[in-house]
């Protein structure tokens, strides 16, 4: 498989490293964080998959207070009574960094920040960026999705039949060894049926009664897919404006192509007349720039009026309100959403991302920007 250089993915966690002692690289399955980490100068990896490293943290303690340098643990969701030792061995062993690698996101954060509070840092990994792969891969990228062995393969068809394994793999193993115990085919269904959810503000209820479950069931396999990387829970954003405001939560699927297999699509072809395509483009162009402009998951959100002004993503920085819609278009233009978004939420600039290869104005605030250009987006703030 060709390797492709993440360099943003590589200097972010690099800057990581010089603040903490330990890091946490988190991500989904086979998003690439066993191959980051070993882009590394390290010392020794432990793979907690691997019977024999398993085996030789047996005794941990015994089994790295003698190291030095960098210590790469893989897939630490497997032991996570490592934390409280961890913890002692960074306190007294200045000699010694850790890259800890993990699939189970809210679990792990939990254990590592209750008792390696101060010393660890986090870096949510996803799958390969625009400016990783270059821009004229966008149609594949957008197709097949981020994770490095879909992108890379030969052909969509083996990229599909890829995913489609990789989707069993992690139903019937991935989420058994996390002690997760729901059915596989139940989950599959569930998950299938969120996909036509893509892009939509979430109604538990509704979800559960058409899948024939309680609101209680549903949010548990939600939280489950989103604990694990799967999917996106988008947060509106609220302020006070005097008109009635959304306040649910908008669903992602955060992979396009694993997305893409969840409705059935295999080729662009059959994604051009499908029917979820400008939702699609919407959850891919939303990945790709929350990335961009490096906010975490906690520090984005959507706005959404009942009367029907909406941005799709909204963020804050450096004391300024920014916002961008999502369109699949060939020339988006201003609308009257856009402009009560300006006003009500004193946007700084709105970007209207699409598909398309133009940068222009629309408007004085609001920019139309191919999603192509994202790799620097504080650039178009005074152009």
């Amino acid at each position: 498989m060709a390797h492709i250089e993440r360099k943003k993915d590589l200097d972010h966690i690099s800057y990581l490293l010089g603040i903490f002692p330990a890091v946490a690289i988190l991500g989904k399955r086979q998003c690439g964080k066993t191959t980051i980490a070993k882009e590394f100068q390290y010392n020794h990896y432990f793979d907690l998959e691997s019977p024999r490293d398993l085996a030789a943290l047996d005794q941990p303690q015994l089994a790295l207070e003698d190291l030095e340098g960098l210590i790469i643990i893989d897939e630490i969701q497997r032991k996570p009574d490592l934390f409280p030792l961890l913890r002692h061995l960074v306190d007294t062993l200045p000699s010694q960094r850790y890259l800890i690698l993990g699939s189970a996101s809210r679990d792990l954060i939990r254990q590592s920040s209750e008792t390696l509070a101060g010393r660890i840092g986090y870096f949510n990994l996803g799958g390969f960026r625009i400016d990783d792969v270059g821009s004229k891969t966008l149609p594949r990228l957008w197709l097949r999705g981020g994770l490095p062995r879909s992108f890379l393969s030969p052909s969509d068809e083996e990229s599909a039949v890829w995913r489609e394994n990789y989707i069993t793999t992690f139903l019937e193993r991935d989420l058994p060894q996390l002690g997760i115990s729901i059915a596989s085919n139940t989950l599959r269904r569930f998950w299938t049926m969120l996909g036509h959810y893509h892009a939509q503000i979430i109604n538990y209820s509704e979800l559960a009664r058409n899948f024939g479950i309680s609101d209680m069931t549903a949010r548990k396999y939600i939280d489950l897919l989103e604990g694990t990387f799967m999917l996106r829970l988008l947060q509106p954003w609220y302020t006070n404006i005097g008109k009635r405001l959304v306040k649910r939560p908008k669903l992602y699927l955060t992979d396009s192509g694993i997305f893409h297999s969840l409705i059935g699509v295999g080729r662009r072809e059959e994604l051009m007349r499908h029917n979820k395509l400008g939702a699609s483009w919407e959850g891919f162009a939303l990945e790709c720039v929350t990335r961009s402009i490096g906010k975490r998951n906690e520090e984005v959100f959507f706005w959404s009026t009942h009367s029907g002004a909406e941005v799709d993503l909204f963020w804050q920085h450096q004391g300024k309100n920014w916002a961008a819609e999502f369109k699949y278009m060939e020339a988006p233009k201003k609308s009257l959403s856009m402009q009560s978004a300006l006003e009500d939420l004193d946007l700084s600039h709105l970007w209207v991302v699409y598909p398309g290869s133009r940068k222009y104005r629309i408007a004085d605030k609001i920019t139309v920007l191919p999603l192509s250009s994202i790799a620097d987006p504080w650039s178009y703030i005074t152009s």
